[in-house]
């Protein structure tokens, strides 16, 4: 009878310790599986109609002197410095006021897709893109030796905004976006046109807001706009649309934050996009020529500021592309780096496209 008990005993303790694995694997897997899904959306990009788009991990391939990748991270380049502590909130909270809070995720985004000398192109056409070849090719305009405005500093979402403060939070419903210049993307494109002048190269910002009132429209408006400062400067050769990205969820899986260390200070990674039409869809027949803007833009902040750029983003849109064949877009930092980040990076980005342009 004693035997009995103590074997029945027995069998339940290893029901319970079975259940009790059971149940913490499937919380293990259940956290991999949201980590997963954040580096998926790290990968992937954030299309500048504000809706946040995620996409496979795209492998990294072998190009023209191209060697492929061991990893889809990369390590900030620091100085000697070190590099400053990158805060995560580890889950979801609720704060004094009942707000519930949503962790921001401090990375730098590694790289996919082709890689070449020191970066990355993600390349989603069926364009079979030589990148050697296109940055030994000539580009579609030429700086002129002139005191008046050669870039234009334009903002299709020109309400985008930023964190105010490196808090490794964000509230469930926080507002990312403000009509008020003091706090929106016209403070990076500020910057940013500041460096340049700074650094002998004309440049001008359009400040119009073409997303407010209402978003819809807004790449029409922003066009009516760099068309009217186009006639106002004749000398303008290269148009910059800078936005803000956003990547992640509104929920507990919280938002990505792209981050790189220049002297030993973050500062926001950029993403250029350049545009593809093969087939005259969008009226865009020079694209190549913005692409091999593009890819100079793309090397020489690498070659400045190692760490900088996310992959080149080369896709079937245009976004006002077709302009002129200086236009680019690009995205820096997301909605949860700070305003002070973004700056920042506005101007290393200067730097960079001064030492193209001269």
């Amino acid at each position: 009878m004693k035997n009995s008990i103590i074997n029945k005993l027995s069998l339940c303790l290893s029901c319970v310790i079975a259940v009790i694995a059971v149940v913490s694997t499937g919380i293990r897997i259940s956290h991999t599986a949201d980590t997963e899904s954040l580096k998926l959306i790290a990968a992937g990009f954030s299309m500048p109609q504000g809706a946040v788009t995620s996409m496979e991990a795209m492998p990294v391939e072998d190009g023209s002197k191209a060697v492929a990748a061991e990893t889809l991270e990369k390590t900030p380049a620091t100085t000697d410095q070190q590099q400053p502590t990158q805060p995560v909130t580890e889950k979801a909270t609720v704060d004094n006021s009942g707000k519930k809070t949503f962790p921001i995720i401090e990375s730098t985004f590694g790289g996919s897709g082709l890689f070449y000398d020191n970066f990355y192109v993600r390349n989603t056409t069926d364009f079979n893109m030589d990148i050697e070849g296109e940055l030994n090719s000539p580009m579609g305009f030429q700086m002129e030796d002139t005191l008046e405005p050669q870039v234009l500093i334009v903002h299709t979402h020109t309400t985008e905004g930023y964190m105010q403060e490196d808090s490794g939070f964000y509230y469930e419903g926080q507002e990312f976006r403000s009509s008020d210049d003091n706090y929106n993307i016209t403070q990076v494109g500020a910057k940013i046109v500041e460096t340049l002048n700074k650094n002998g190269v004309g440049a001008v910002q359009a400040k119009e807001h073409h997303d407010d009132p209402t978003y819809n429209g807004s790449y029409d408006r922003s066009q009516q706009t760099i068309y009217k400062y186009m006639e106002k400067y004749p000398s303008i050769k290269v148009i910059i649309d800078i936005h803000r990205d956003s990547v992640g969820y509104n929920d507990e899986r919280g938002k990505l934050k792209p981050t790189f260390v220049v002297d030993g200070k973050k500062a926001a990674q950029i993403m250029i996009m350049s545009g593809y039409d093969p087939n005259n869809s969008y009226g865009f027949p020079n694209w190549e020529y913005n692409l091999r803007f593009a890819l100079r833009l793309q090397q020489k902040a690498e070659t400045m500021y190692p760490g900088m750029t996310r992959p080149l983003d080369f896709g079937d849109f245009a976004y006002n592309m077709f302009i002129n064949t200086g236009s680019l877009l690009v995205e820096v930092g997301t909605d949860v780096n700070t305003m002070e980040e973004a700056e920042y990076s506005g101007e290393l980005l200067a730097n960079a496209l001064s030492a193209v342009l001269t």
